[in-house]
């Protein structure tokens, strides 16, 4: 097929036309359209153009990148579909291809559930009569068209997008691309630009409601939006904006419920209350590579904090540390992932507890009843935390940043740290938590385990050793046999001491 431009598909009843109930609603859209592809604008056209762009020259060429930052229920992923089945059947891209080679047209987003999403809108969009006979082979996540092109899902990896010839992607809701806590999206832009680079009139497509000041959306909108000398447009606008059929109601009381969260969701501003907790160098300048783990060294006195789970969708994880006369070491992280039973984890984890001399174990509140039921049985005490997950957090954050910490090489602790957020609070107070949809379980149960020798005296249970220090043959240290009062007072003497100096 051929001859058509998107707007004229749009407008004929016998291509997409019979898509949209009243195109008077999709005034915006089609400005946007036209700006994507280098068509020209009328005059009220031109308005909608610069009041989203920031632009004052109409584009001349199409857009070899294009950003789309648009409230939520804006009409987004219908339009990704649209452009991606436009694509797919009115170009010819046979002369970039070699004999049977086969062109794809990504659908790229943090799931392949969220890529479904646009991808159910190719299939409607392709039973329209018109494109009867083009579809040789559809499977769950791929349709192949009889002109060499195929329309694919794919998850916000990297890895999987190898091998293939790009025509154009989609990458759905990039804001929120997650893979393994850590969020991809300038791996995946970075290996696909040179791909798509030699295929002439490719399109990549980033459409997103916006989120924090991070990641290639941000930059996008941070380096080019509002200047007219880019090859890359950026189009900012409210969901009302481009789909006025949203009743105002719903978005002002969103507004009321969470103004912040609300204000990025509808209006398209980028969240001004959230930043990376820990930055990327801070992480990795602590981290001591190729140290998976540390054996038990029967003269060291151990510490462990546990991140509780039911089992369902979380990981239950212990964190195993210790302290020597300068740094709070990560000695062992034990993970178990979902699915499991909670009764078993515990038991496992109070395996490799009792192997390293623990016979007491910290942790969040969860299920505190059960957790410490199950604990007690295995011979471990429990002893919930009194500080909550932001407390937590906060505590670390001076150990981390001032270098007192060794952390082990692990990818996913590396992931969880990098993506934990810090929320501005009224009050004053900050809440940091992981992003959505994603975990925090390794990075909290070791910000726990570490804060502990914070929190510990020298004369208190958790006493540094040294290697004149005396141990049983189990490797417990004798201080620990000391009576527990007279321990508090001793802790409670040399914290009156120490404050004196």
């Amino acid at each position: 097929m051929g001859g058509f431009n998107i707007i004229q598909a749009i407008e004929d009843q016998k291509i997409f036309g019979s898509l949209f109930k009243d195109q008077s609603t999709w005034a915006s859209w089609k400005a946007a359209l036209k700006a994507i592809f280098g068509l020209p604008l009328s005059n009220g056209e031109l308005k909608i153009f610069r009041k989203f762009t920031g632009r004052k020259k109409q584009p001349e060429n199409p857009f070899k990148e294009t950003f789309l930052i648009v409230g939520r229920r804006g009409g987004k992923s219908f339009i990704s579909a649209l452009i991606a089945v436009y694509l797919a059947v009115f170009k010819d891209w046979r002369e970039h291809l070699r004999p049977g080679e086969i062109g794809y047209i990504m659908c790229i987003a943090s799931d392949r559930k969220q890529a479904g999403v646009v991808l159910s809108y190719v299939r409607a969009i392709l039973r329209l009569p018109i494109f009867k006979g083009m579809v040789v082979n559809e499977t769950k996540e791929e349709i192949e068209l009889n002109n060499q092109v195929t329309i694919a899902v794919h998850t916000c990896s990297y890895r999987s997008l190898r091998g293939f010839t790009v025509l154009a992607a989609v990458c759905d809701e990039i804001a929120f691309w997650r893979h393994d806590g850590a969020n991809p999206a300038k791996e995946i832009l970075t290996a696909l630009r040179p791909a798509m680079g030699t295929v002439p009139d490719s399109l990549l497509l980033c459409v997103s409601t916006p989120y924090s000041r991070t990641g290639p959306l941000y930059e996008a909108f941070r380096d080019k939006y509002q200047k007219d000398d880019t090859d890359s447009l950026v189009w900012v606008a409210p969901t009302r904006e481009m789909n006025p059929t949203i009743d105002q109601k719903i978005i002002d009381k969103a507004l009321k419920e969470d103004y912040s969260a609300a204000r990025a969701e509808w209006l398209a501003e980028f969240r001004e209350d959230l930043e990376n907790f820990l930055s990327t160098e801070i992480i990795e300048a602590v981290t001591v590579p190729t140290r998976w783990e540390l054996p038990r060294h029967k003269k060291i006195n151990y510490s462990a904090f546990a991140d509780s789970s039911s089992g369902r969708s979380d990981s239950f994880v212990i964190a195993i540390t210790h302290k020597d006369k300068e740094k709070i070491i990560l000695d062992k992280i034990v993970e178990k992932r979902p699915p499991f039973a909670p009764q078993d984890a515990i038991r496992e984890m109070s395996i490799v507890l009792k192997r390293y001399g623990i016979t007491q174990i910290k942790g969040d509140k969860y299920a505190i009843g059960f957790v410490e039921e199950a604990f007690k049985k295995e011979g471990i005490s429990f002893v919930p935390s009194g500080l909550d997950k932001s407390q937590i957090y906060l505590e670390f954050e001076p150990l981390i940043a001032q270098g007192q910490i060794e952390l082990l090489d692990n990818k996913r602790l590396f992931n969880q740290l990098r993506s934990l957020e810090r929320r501005t609070r009224s009050g004053g107070r900050d809440s940091i938590d992981h992003p959505p949809n994603c975990h925090d379980d390794i990075s909290n149960a070791v910000a726990g385990a570490c804060i502990e020798w914070r929190q510990k005296s020298d004369f208190g249970f958790g006493m540094m050793a040294s290697a004149d220090d005396d141990y049983d043959d189990d490797g417990v240290h004798v201080n620990s046999r000391v009576p527990k009062s007279l321990r508090a007072a001793a802790s409670k003497l040399y914290r009156e001491l120490e404050g004196d100096f």
